[in-house]
């Protein structure tokens, strides 16, 4: 009866040895995610192209990819004894740019994070400066632009201040509600180990919440590319917002594009510099 018992269980499986290894796969799969951006943009110029040949719109509107190139080798280069547009190259007026965004969302989101982690920490405080932050995030920059132009001049400062105050909002916010979400047990056992008010924010509430924060600097940094050809529209030259409004006031779409894609390739290289922040800040990111 043992024995019959016995040959009806059933047997552990044997050991299956792993399959063979293809370290081709993941180069592939590396090659696979390089050639879809490169395709789109193949596939886009082809468009492009293709509606610009058309003539349903003029050349002044929809000038040809080939325009826009030649306006992008003029802006960079020195031609006809001129020096890029209106005496500053294309990267001169990205990098002076560039600086005014770090220097306003800098002090924005520094600001921000100081303000969400009060806020957090203390209702009175969330409840004092909460709807100024949301009156504030609701305003497009151009609503107060003319002010703080009046207020402070038209030289830096009035730039710097409109990309501070567009940059802070997002991450106030998001530090914010990051610290009130942070576990009570965490906090409780950060307590019980000894910590004081500052232990407990510097080495529990702010590791739990830097991961939103972060995701609230990716933020700021777009609001203050997407307002920095409002923050450039007075004395704007040198600067690439400054340099897109010049052109556009004489119809110079190439060079209007020009600047654009400048303002979005800067863009796009910025957010996955912060992406890689993220990574090595927060590596538990996005793991279970």
């Amino acid at each position: 009866m043992s024995t019959t018992s016995a040959s009806l269980e059933p047997t552990a499986p044997a050991d299956v040895p792993p399959g063979p290894r293809t370290p081709g796969r993941g180069a592939w799969a590396r090659a696979r995610r390089a050639a879809l951006p490169f395709g789109s943009l193949v596939v886009f110029l082809v468009l492009w192209e293709l509606l610009a040949a058309s003539g349903t719109w003029s050349a002044t509107l929809v000038p040809p990819p080939a325009a826009v190139w030649d306006a992008f080798l003029d802006v960079s280069t020195t031609h006809d004894g001129m020096r890029g547009y209106n005496g500053t190259t294309l990267v001169e007026h990205l990098g002076i740019s560039l600086r005014r965004i770090a220097l306003g969302a800098g002090i924005g989101i520094a600001a921000g994070v100081v303000f969400g982690l009060l806020m957090g920490t203390a209702g009175w405080l969330r409840s004092l400066f909460e709807p100024w932050i949301t009156f504030l995030r609701t305003l497009p920059p151009l609503a107060y632009f003319s002010l703080l132009v009046i207020w402070l001049g038209i030289e830096e400062e009035p730039k710097v201040t409109l990309l501070a105050v567009a940059a802070f909002p997002p991450v106030a916010v998001s530090t914010t509600t990051a610290v009130t979400a942070v576990p009570k047990s965490l906090i409780e056992a950060a307590r019980a180990l000894g910590a004081s008010r500052w232990g407990v924010i510097r080495d529990a509430v702010v590791p739990a919440a830097l991961p939103e924060t972060l995701t609230g600097v990716r933020l700021a940094v777009g609001v203050a590319y997407s307002s920095l050809v409002a923050a450039e529209l007075v004395n704007g030259l040198p600067g690439i917002g400054g340099m897109v409004k010049d052109a556009a006031n004489y119809n110079n779409t190439p060079v209007v594009l020009v600047g654009i894609i400048a303002i979005g390739v800067s863009g796009l290289v910025i957010d996955g510099l912060l992406l890689r922040l993220e990574r090595v800040a927060v590596p538990w990111r996005g793991r279970a």
